[in-house]
């Protein structure tokens, strides 16, 4: 059994009967295969009820979850021939994005994304997915050598926040972050970007200027984490609460339904019915049906008309109001 949520307990509770009956009719001669089809179906209606009525607090909740799939498990679903490019040619590799070269339905692609690490000493390793400086440099000088041999760009984004170490200020990680945005936006290249888990603030946003941004049912995408926008308004003197976490996570709008509504994002990639870590290879099919999808799209356009294009669709994102104060 895996890990659950807290929301999921019912569920854990119904999976676990489930589990003990199958125990007991194994080899034994007592049928109770109708007793266990019932559970099933109870136990799936449930998921479908639960997993329909998610608040935005509950859908951060499950894009960080510890069995969710990570930047390399989708690579090795749907890429073939990948092979990882290391290094940032200036200061060192930074585990927390890894990047190479891969083929998906037969055309060669850079993939790129975060790595948060699963189990404690690869977590530890990957810096828990915030990279450092010189991983940003490293995926923009993945990215330059796409654009010069007219390699489509993937990039995969999961990550709570840029690194915000002394170390990493003090390499320049404002710096790479603002170069790498300003380079993506006008690489002769097409860009596809899609967020898997947490898109948090400028460490998503550095390798998330694309031609076509999709994100994950159940990922979210947002300047800051619903903690750090909960500490900064709210904490006075004493901790603070989940009920604060849920509040600031309905103001961000931080959902894949919420980005979609704002135009941020072109689509949004359905998941298994309880979220991508239930059935993996269901999840990276619909991500690799939507990448070939977009693949068609842009793989004719001009590059001159291709940067136009991203150029406006940035522009157009946000919305203000003009008008003079009485």
């Amino acid at each position: 059994m895996g890990y659950y949520l807290e929301f999921e307990k019912p569920i854990e509770e119904l999976e676990l009967k489930i589990e003990e009956l199958k125990r007991l009719s194994d080899g034994k001669d007592i049928d109770i295969t109708a007793e266990i089809k019932r559970l099933e179906k109870k136990a799936k209606d449930l998921r479908s009820d639960i997993f329909n009525n998610l608040s935005r607090w509950q859908k951060t909740q499950l894009a960080r979850h510890p069995d969710r799939p990570y930047t390399l498990d989708y690579i090795s679903m749907i890429a073939e021939d990948f092979v990882e490019l290391h290094g940032d040619r200036m200061f060192a590799d930074d585990p927390a994005i890894v990047g190479g070269l891969g083929k998906i339905n037969g055309t060669s692609v850079m993939l790129i994304g975060h790595q948060k690490g699963r189990g404690v000493k690869e977590r530890i390793k990957r810096n828990f997915g915030q990279p450092h400086p010189e991983g940003y440099r490293k995926a923009l000088r993945l990215m330059k050598l796409a654009e010069k041999f007219k390699k489509i760009i993937v990039t995969f984004i999961d990550t709570p926040g840029a690194y915000p170490g002394i170390g990493a200020e003090e390499r320049g990680q404002a710096e790479a972050i603002a170069r790498n945005l300003m380079e993506m936006s006008r690489l002769r290249t097409p860009i596809i970007s899609i967020v898997i888990g947490e898109g948090g603030s400028g460490g998503a946003i550095a390798i998330g200027v694309a031609d076509r941004l999709y994100m994950l049912e159940h990922s979210v995408y947002s300047v800051i984490s619903p903690e750090g926008c909960a500490s900064i308004l709210w904490r006075k003197n004493g901790d603070l609460k989940t009920e604060d976490f849920s509040r600031a996570a309905d103001a961000l709008k931080l959902t894949a339904q919420d980005l979609l509504g704002f135009k941020v994002i072109h689509d949004i990639i359905p998941e298994p019915l309880g979220g991508a870590h239930r059935d993996p290879e269901g999840a990276a099919k619909n991500i690799k049906d939507t990448i070939s999808k977009a693949i068609e799209e842009l793989k004719t356009k001009m590059p001159g008309k291709l940067i136009e294009e991203r150029y406006r669709r940035l522009r157009k994102i946000g919305a203000f109001l003009n008008g003079t104060q009485t």
